[in-house]
């Protein structure tokens, strides 16, 4: 299954190749023709890029060199298209690619090519599952049950399909999608490309906008789950309650709660939870909060019952969905007041709410392999993305400012973007400044309508901390707000991974007891003493300045079935993480993540647990993860 459109004849003539050419992302566009062609003068060394930041246009290159690419590339389209070169699909030899990937990623990229050439070859699936249960196992039952049918749940049922192993998804909505089903509110759209959050084999040419809006997505993943066969195997408005490991059978029973409030016990061979990290609403600990005597509801349920129109509003937290909401209600309500605790901090991002440009449309549709080149520059840049800029140096002298030099720079440049901003509101400025190093919480991408929403004459910032929420609205030490409605932008439970579940393991231990407030998990997949259950965006598999969620899924799902694969062609009933392995990878995960921002500030941030510790976050590169995922270490695990 692909969705990904197959390349089209070029029929254009030169100026409608020429203006394509103008919206084109020129480094990406030059590797896949170099390869399509098998001409590596297109990739001569002059034209390198500099930087492969997305946020430094065309790679560095300076007019004189964008005007160079532009033409290299249209001799190489217009003999395309006047049938003086016959194009490639996809049939480049190693030494070819590593080439390309070099002239992109530079230094690193023999260590990408094995990720490149799946990525390069992503219509025809290569990480496909390439066995099936059948053959390793025919006569053995086994079943899995998946916990949620968002984009992680649905990966893994798609691949166990692909494996033949038969698997049940359960999800207590009456619809697939997850965060992308659950958050409707105005403006929510993801702060990844577009071109990256979406499963490798199953189309990434042809979305309507840089960054997908919340219904664009839905309609993905709404697609994915019919095209896929998933759907039929899905049980919809089913919340399960708690999952019971067997140690004498090596089983799972899952106990369900059905549409009717009944409950039922599902038996599995395996479970596979698939909740991720960001689906139950946190509400903030304000007293008096049940008091208020109008509407009131969390962003992530929004209420499209109420009409916001004329009415005082007053919005709870400027984190990333009020970031989005905001200046899509500001128009039209009679008057908001937000209440800010932290400042974010924001990452310019000029084509944020832009549609795909028809030019780059074009070549996605006619240049063989351009949208899996554009996928690996977006990619290229993120594997590294930002993180030297959040690595600690011991010896700098930053405080709360910032943790190294670099870090202090991009700290400068940042403020500089917010200067310019709020440059005609200088009150404002005092309160966007964030006083915690970049990169110790997340940062939102902005294209100006922040500020500009802040700045309308309806629309009031207060920072003085919210002493109690009265009937008629908020109160602070200067006085009280009165507000309609009030909305709570304060985020999710993150770190209360898998409640309200209860999941009992080997010799009846709970999970949650367990984990007592600081869940852990090895590769954020494996528990010791929990076998055969394995985590999607599990503890320590969030990703901070450094790529899309999706890529990560892809990495657990494959590691999953290899897990499965084992199991089926040795025999063994289940695998059962061992401390060891468990533990010390842990403590490498910890480490690391002290010696980024997030760990080293005091800012508050639903990185950490109640007990300070980081346990979302991801503290290396995506290419790592990557490689931790391809094979299971099977002496990481005790069979049974």
């Amino acid at each position: 299954m692909t969705g990904t459109t197959s390349t089209e004849p070029i029929t254009d003539g030169d100026d409608a190749i020429r203006r394509a050419l103008l919206d084109a992302e020129l480094p990406p566009l030059l590797a896949a023709l170099a390869i399509a062609t098998d001409d590596p003068a297109l990739l001569p060394g002059h034209l390198r890029p500099a930087t492969i930041n997305r946020l430094v246009p065309q790679g560095g290159y300076s007019a004189e060199q964008q005007d160079e690419a532009r033409s290299l590339a249209f001799a190489a389209l217009t003999a395309i298209r006047d049938g003086r070169l016959r194009p490639r699909r996809m049939s480049a030899g190693g030494d070819e690619m590593l080439r390309t990937a070099g002239f992109l990623a530079g230094t690193d990229a023999e260590r990408y090519l094995p990720l490149l050439m799946d990525e390069l070859a992503a219509p025809d699936d290569p990480a496909a599952p390439r066995w099936q249960k059948s053959e390793l196992a025919p006569d053995r039952l086994f079943h899995v049950v998946i916990v949620g049918a968002g984009m992680s749940g649905l990966l893994a049922g798609y691949r166990l399909g692909q494996a033949g192993i038969p698997y049940t998804i359960v999800e207590k909505n009456d619809d697939v999608g997850g965060t992308w089903l659950e958050n409707t509110y105005p403006g929510c759209r993801v702060d990844v490309s577009s071109h990256l959050y979406n499963y490798s084999f199953f189309k990434h040419d042809d979305w309507p906008h840089y960054f997908s809006s919340q219904d664009v997505l839905l309609d993905y993943f709404r697609e994915f789950a019919d095209r896929g066969g998933i759907r039929e195997h899905i049980r919809f408005s089913t919340e399960v309650m708690a999952a019971e490991f067997d140690d004498d059978t090596c089983t799972w029973t899952v106990r369900v709660r059905t549409p009717s409030g009944g409950t039922e016990l599902l038996g599995a061979q395996a479970v596979i939870s698939a909740v991720g990290q960001l689906n139950r609403p946190s509400y903030p600990r304000i007293e008096g909060r049940d008091d208020f005597t109008g509407p009131s509801f969390h962003s992530a349920r929004w209420d499209h019952g109420i009409d916001l129109n004329g009415k005082r509003v007053a919005v709870i937290g400027t984190g990333a969905s009020a970031f989005q909401f905001v200046p899509e209600i500001a128009r039209t309500v009679g008057g908001m007041v937000v209440f800010q605790r932290t400042a974010p901090w924001l990452g310019p991002t000029p084509d944020y709410h832009a549609p795909v440009s028809d030019g780059l449309r074009w070549l996605f549709r006619h240049v063989p392999g351009y949208a899996q080149w554009y996928r690996f520059w977006l990619f290229s840049s993120s594997v590294e993305g930002g993180l030297p800029t959040v690595d600690v140096d011991p010896t700098w002298q930053g405080g709360e400012r910032s943790v190294s030099a670099s870090n202090d720079e991009r700290r400068a440049l940042l403020t500089m973007y917010l200067e310019h901003m709020f440059a005609d509101r200088p009150d404002l400025l005092r309160a966007a400044i964030p006083d915690y190093p970049p990169g110790a919480k997340r940062m939102l991408r902005d294209n100006g309508v922040w500020a500009a929403a802040l700045k309308q004459d309806n629309v009031e910032l207060v920072t003085d901390p919210i002493s109690r929420i009265t009937e008629r609205g908020i109160a602070t030490a200067e006085g009280e707000y009165e507000a309609d409605v009030i909305i709570y932008a304060t985020g999710f439970s993150a770190s209360d991974f898998l409640l309200p579940m209860t999941v009992t393991g080997r010799d009846g231990v709970d999970l949650h007891k367990r984990w007592n407030g600081d869940a852990r998990a090895y590769l954020g997949m494996t528990v010791p003493g929990f076998p055969n259950l394995f985590l999607m965006y599990g503890p320590n598999t969030n990703i901070v300045v450094n790529g899309s969620i999706v890529f990560f899924s892809e990495c657990e799902a494959h590691y999953i079935l290899e897990c499965l694969r084992s199991l089926l062609h040795d025999g063994h009933r289940a695998l059962d993480c061992r401390d060891e392995a468990h533990d010390a990878y842990n403590e490498m995960i910890d480490a690391a993540n002290r010696r980024r921002a997030w760990g080293a500030s005091a800012v508050n941030s639903w990185y950490k647990n109640a007990l300070g510790r980081v346990s979302q976050n991801w503290p290396f590169t995506l290419m790592e993860y990557w490689e931790r995922t391809r094979t299971p270490d099977l002496g990481d695990y005790d069979p049974l």
